[in-house]
Parts: C-alpha cells; sequence; structure tokens
C-alpha cells in the first residue's frame, strides 16, 4: 500500500496530539494517511501497553487512517543508532510516502527529540541504495524510498512554528481522537495519577493553541510544523 504521509510518533497519542487535524484535513481530501508509533508508552505512569495499544486502535479509526503500526521499541530507551534507523526505513519503503511527519524537534519529554531524529534520518537513509533491507514479511529486497518532505509536529514546547495548517473544521475529530485514550487524558473520575498531560489545563491548551494560530493566520485553527528546509510556493498567490 502507497501513502501519501506517513506520521510518526515516538508514543501512541504524540502524532494526534501534534498533528491530529492535519490529518483528519487530508483524509477528507482524499489523502492516504498512516501512523508509525515508535513505542508502546509502556513506561507511561498511566494505563498500560495493551490498553494504550486498544487506545490507539480507537483513535486510528476516527481519524480514518488507512494503517497504524508500532514498532515496539522501548519506550524511554530507544536510540537513533543504525538498528533503530533500519527498522524506520524498513517502514518508509514500505509504505513509500511523499510526506513524513515526525515528533517536535526538541521537547519535555527525552523520546521526542530523540524520535525526531531517528525518523529524519532515517527519512534520508531510505533513499540510499546500499542500505538494503527485506521487510519481515517479504522474500524480496526492499525498494529505496525518499519522502519529498519532512515535516515536525509541535508538542509540549511552544515552537515557533516555519508554517501552519488551516484545520478549521477539523478540530472536533482531532480532539475525539485525542480523547479515544481514556487512560492518559482529563477525567475527573479517575483515581490514576495525575500526569502533566491528565490536567483540564493541558487538554484546553491543544484546543487554545489551535485557536492562537488560526487567529494569527485568520482562521478559525491552525496546527504549525517546522522543517529542515525552505518551504517553496509556485507564487506569492499560493500563501493565505
Amino acid at each position: 500500500m502507497k501513502l501519501d504521509i506517513l506520521a510518526f510518533g515516538a508514543h501512541p497519542d504524540d502524532v494526534e496530539l501534534g498533528a491530529g487535524a492535519t490529518i483528519a484535513k487530508e483524509i477528507a481530501n482524499g489523502k492516504k494517511v498512516g501512523i508509525v508509533d515508535l513505542t508502546k508508552g509502556e513506561l507511561g505512569t498511566r494505563g498500560s501497553a495493551e490498553i494504550r495499544s486498544r487506545e490507539a486502535a480507537a483513535s486510528a479509526e476516527v481519524l480514518g487512517v488507512s494503517v497504524r503500526e508500532n514498532l515496539g521499541f522501548a519506550d524511554g530507551f530507544f536510540k537513533n543508532d543504525q538498528n533503530h534507523q533500519i527498522e524506520v526505513i524498513k517502514m518508509i519503503r514500505k509504505y513509500r510516502p511523499e510526506i513524513v511527519l515526525c515528533n517536535s524537534i526538541e521537547d519535555r519529554h527525552i523520546d521526542h527529540g530523540r524520535g525526531s531524529n531517528l525518523v529524519s534520518d532515517a527519512s534520508f537513509l531510505s533513499g540510499l541504495v546500499k542500505i538494503e533491507t527485506k521487510f519481515k514479511e517479504e522474500d524480496v529486497f526492499q525498494e529505496p524510498w525518499r519522502p519529498k518532505w519532512v515535516y515536525h509536529y509541535i508538542q509540549w514546547k511552544n515552537i515557533d512554528p516555519d508554517f501552519v495548517v488551516d484545520v478549521s473544521g477539523f478540530m472536533k475529530t482531532k480532539m475525539k481522537a485525542i480523547m479515544a485514550y481514556t487512560s492518559q487524558f482529563h477525567d475527573p473520575n479517575s483515581e490514576e495519577p495525575e500526569t502533566p498531560i491528565s490536567s483540564k489545563n493541558f487538554i484546553d491548551s491543544v484546543n487554545y493553541r489551535a485557536r492562537d494560530l488560526g487567529r494569527l493566520i485568520n482562521t478559525e485553527f491552525a496546527e504549525g510544523f517546522t522543517t529542515e528546509r525552505h518551504v517553496a510556493v509556485r507564487s506569492l498567490g499560493d500563501l493565505i
């Protein structure tokens, strides 16, 4: 299956929090989108790997993604090294996306910046002919593939975006996908320990950040991204 967009997240729910509305909009526009979670989030204070896997599947159904996979890397301890890069390369070559989305370039959680670098490096290496990979379900070598664009969504820290996407009309879908992770986010009846992301303030901040970015471009909502190289337009009229 060839995808238009492949979104990576260090943990289940990273993609939804950073780019859920953009993904929902791209799917509504006919794009095929997939999600690859690097870990199962097993070190999270709330829930468990099994619970989060079920929640990830429910969230994927809300967004309407074509596929969701989990690489099973060690939460908190995966590295940006050859072994991990090869596994990410296999995913990129399997789905051959034009666009890769990945974690924030730098963030509160150490896995986010590390995951960002890992996926970015693998996206480049995936285009090298002399790196040979075989996907476990196949008995033939995968063809090299390099995505045209790698974009980083924004997470906990308020990083200035290089560009923003108007996601007006898709925030309800994003918030529904996020709240599919019932073990992680605000629930006044939960007896689980409080965490930085379980507060009402955090879940409200997801909404008001999108509103503020939307305000800056004269729309209702927007999501921001950073990029490793210049974003080009064909004419000044392409800007909104």
